[in-house]
């Protein structure tokens, strides 16, 4: 009996797959504009047969509903959101792009970034002589960023931060939390051109922000951290307000499980305990997408 018990144990436990519950809110796919290492259906299939509950696509020009619907019909068996990011392609500050995307069949449509490389910050950075989109102007949001926020609360949207400045950030969050918008999330807020300090992502998780931490700030020519940095800063934020995200897609990188497995084992070396990486992997991002 106790030989029989035991097999059972093991047999359950060989079921378990490496990525079991795990959502990745941060996942770049073809189609896109720019070449990437996986098709959205292509990842859906990987990312199922590693056990993995859902994913949000993300296009930097874009809106990704509309993919996000048609995957669900071939891959039924992941969860596959979409979003758009308010970049020029899309009219920048655009209100109504934002509802078309939330009416978009299936209502898979979850997020809006604000801007990414088309903010004030990254062409500061990169130092071009181009176009942006603003969201504010002397300390002040514009009109058009609260009306975009208005769109995001009325239809229970979820509002990630994009490549802003953090002082732009922390006014968008503030915004956000007073228009009721329910979830939110700081995009990569250690990354340039966002470059958070720990006091300000402490700030903004008590604005009721997630603090997105990913795998794509440690590795190759985006490196701009380590684990060691990472892990300091999820101690100091608490892993209650941290979510924990691949980022990939790029070509010759990891594909996206396999960036999270890499994040996940670096971040466990630091000390961050597996109940925590649960937490920011599973429970956090579940609970920003509205999954039960």
């Amino acid at each position: 009996m106790l030989v029989c018990v035991g097999l059972i144990a093991l047999s359950a436990q060989a079921q378990v797959k490496p990525l079991d519950k795990v959502i990745d809110i941060h996942v770049h796919t073809a189609p896109d504009s720019v070449p990437r290492s996986l098709d959205a259906i292509d990842l859906a299939k990987l990312a199922e047969s590693r056990g993995m509950r859902a994913m949000v696509l993300k296009n930097h020009y874009e809106p990704t509903a509309s993919v996000a619907y048609l995957v669900h019909k071939v891959v039924p068996g992941i969860q596959v959101f979409g979003g758009i990011d308010l970049n020029l392609s899309v009219g920048g500050m655009n209100p109504i792009a934002v509802e078309k995307m939330a009416l978009t069949a299936g209502h898979l449509g979850k997020l809006v970034w604000m801007a990414t490389y088309d903010t004030r910050a990254q062409v500061m950075k990169s130092g071009d002589r181009r176009p942006f989109v603003a969201v504010s102007r002397d300390g002040e949001l514009l009109p058009e960023t609260k009306n975009v926020i208005g769109v995001i609360s009325r239809y229970d949207l979820v509002m990630a931060t994009g490549h802003n400045s953090p002082e732009d950030d922390l006014l968008l969050l503030r915004e956000a939390r007073a228009q009721g918008v329910k979830e939110m999330v700081v995009t990569h807020a250690m990354l340039s051109p966002t470059s958070m300090t720990i006091g300000q992502m402490q700030e903004a998780a008590k604005l009721g922000a997630y603090i997105e931490f990913v795998y794509n700030g440690l590795i190759g020519g985006a490196k701009q951290f380590d684990f060691t940095d990472y892990a300091k800063a999820i101690r100091a934020v608490g892993a209650e307000h941290c979510i924990l995200s691949s980022d990939m897609g790029q070509v010759g990188n990891p594909l996206h499980p396999d960036g999270l497995l890499m994040l996940f084992d670096g971040l466990k070396k630091q000390g961050i305990t597996e109940d925590q990486i649960d937490q920011m992997s599973k429970v956090n991002p579940a609970r920003l997408l509205g999954l039960k």
